[in-house]
């Protein structure tokens, strides 16, 4: 399988597979408090049979083209990851999100792990919309999606009902010219 290199620090962006069910559920373990705070991901993996069969949900939506995981490694430890939630192809826009345990956080690793789907999503299946959507409460996620240069469409006031709490969900996107626009400035300006 590959693992395209995120950067000098070990750090990889891999497929997120049914049969790292074991390894994935170790790494929900570590981060199972931090990864919910915001989030519902992971929430029903307890054992190797849930981590498999949400991997597996995730394969199928891959088999369909309307979704799929990757992880994020460092240093060959799997410490979080990004995924397409939502992809629709033949409509050409998708949803991506992230999760992260806290040993990992504050590297940049969602951050560029995110450009290598979005770069993807963009450039090799045409897609023209790219969305972020996050809860107001959750400021490490809405400083990713400022950080990859975002737009911020709005509020979704008290849309996600999480833990007995309604919680604002954000949304942020890309249009694909804007995306292409400003990496051809980045790479200008690295001249």
């Amino acid at each position: 399988m590959y693992a395209i290199s995120l950067g000098d620090d070990g750090a990889e962006l891999r497929p997120l597979e049914p049969w790292h069910a074991e390894e994935f559920l170790a790494h929900l373990d570590r981060g199972r408090e931090f990864i919910t705070q915001h989030i519902p991901f992971g929430v029903n993996v307890t054992d190797v049979d849930s981590a498999r069969a949400m991997l597996q949900s995730y394969a199928d939506k891959r088999a369909a083209d309307s979704g799929f995981l990757h992880g994020l490694w460092l240093d060959a430890k799997l410490v979080g990851g990004v995924l397409f939630r939502i992809f629709d192809a033949e409509g050409g826009n998708c949803e991506i999100g992230c999760w992260l345990e806290p040993a990992a956080s504050g590297r940049g690793l969602v951050t560029r792990g995110a450009r290598v789907l979005i770069d993807w999503a963009f450039d090799e299946r045409g897609l023209h919309r790219v969305e972020w959507q996050a809860s107001s409460a959750n400021e490490p996620s809405i400083k990713v999606a400022r950080r990859l240069g975002m737009t911020r469409e709005g509020v979704l006031r008290e849309s996600f009902l999480y833990r007995g709490v309604r919680q604002d969900m954000e949304v942020w996107s890309a249009l694909a010219p804007e995306w292409r626009d400003a990496r051809a400035r980045a790479a200008h300006n690295d001249h």
